[in-house]
């Protein structure tokens, strides 16, 4: 019998190396153009969802046709592990050898990957679908997607203007003071409708069960980027908003059916879930994003294997 061949093991800070250079926006466009090309095997996550402490964990997996791994990422996410002086998220990827099932790789990361191409998403649908001139970034929420959200951005939309609204006023002011050591400028608003009102492109990066934002808040020429609602319990947006609005894209219409806003605002509806785009339908040129500065745009991701194979192999690539 042949010996196993060598599994590499990276830590976090050997990951973190790896990544400098790496375009994550173009990563994730390419990743999304695949998927909706149907280059890629993505079954349905797993997931388990706690209670007391409230957290949840999610599995994903999934290869590409062409390629010579397939991926297996756990992520979690407990909300109250902040108190405790600890990361929300944590998490790790395993990489396998297609031909053999063999281990190639265990990617420690803590989470950290999964964060990054959850902010490179949003700012892959900003690249497509916000107005091109931002006064300000509206965020709801004060957790690590609020901080990276708007960092990944600045790729596509510089705006150093930040009006955020959260619910915890401690957390909230570390998320400023966050923000402000790293330029920018910082104002925390008295709701979401606040925030609705005064900024054309929205994160919404919370882990609400109810919607925080109504159809009535929303201004003609507004982008949405949900990510949030990445499970069936949660919702930041009211349904009316998927449904009045101009452009609603996803990553995966298929996942989207089960979870998140599209899931609250059409469940069964087959005609409803018919508008719907995917993000790399988008992004091959086979739908438009924004053509018009008044129309309304929501993109809302619910998070892809395919986004952790990309990124996986883009670390692995990189020795």
């Amino acid at each position: 019998m042949a010996a196993a061949g060598p599994i590499t093991f990276l830590n976090p800070s050997q990951i973190e190396q790896r990544l400098k250079g790496v375009d994550l926006v173009r990563l994730m466009e390419q990743a999304f153009a695949a998927f909706s090309r149907g280059e890629a095997v993505v079954p349905p996550p797993g997931e388990l969802l706690f209670e007391d402490p409230p957290g949840e964990v999610h599995i994903k997996y999934g290869y590409l046709k062409a390629g010579d791994t397939y991926v297996v990422k756990i992520a979690s996410g407990f909300w109250n592990n902040p108190a405790h002086g600890l990361n929300s998220s944590d998490g790790l990827l395993l990489v396998f050898k297609k031909d053999t099932g063999e281990l190639a790789a265990v990617l420690n990361d803590r989470g950290r990957l999964t964060d990054l191409r959850t902010a490179a998403a949003g700012a892959a649908a900003a690249k497509y679908l916000a107005p091109e001139k931002i006064g300000a970034v509206g965020v709801l929420g004060t957790g690590i997607q609020a901080e990276l959200q708007v960092q990944l951005l600045q790729a596509v939309r510089p705006c150093r203007n930040i009006i955020f609204w959260g619910r915890n006023p401690e957390r909230g002011d570390g998320y400023a003071e966050k923000m402000r050591d790293k330029g920018f400028l910082v104002e925390a608003a008295h709701s979401p409708a606040e925030v609705a009102v005064r900024c054309r492109l929205i994160v919404t990066a919370t882990a609400s069960r109810e919607p925080l934002l109504r159809w009535s808040d929303i201004q003609p020429g507004t982008h949405i980027t949900a990510i949030g609602a990445d499970s069936a319990d949660k919702q930041e947006l009211d349904p009316a908003i998927i449904q009045r609005a101009d452009l609603v894209v996803t990553d995966s219409r298929a996942q989207g059916r089960s979870r998140g806003e599209l899931w609250h605002a059409y469940r069964a509806d087959d005609a409803g879930m018919s508008r719907i785009v995917e993000i790399g339908e988008v992004v091959s040129g086979m739908v438009n994003g924004r053509t018009a500065a008044e129309q309304v745009t929501v993109s809302t991701f619910s998070g892809l294997a395919v986004q952790d194979i990309a990124i996986a192999s883009a670390v692995l690539d990189r020795s």
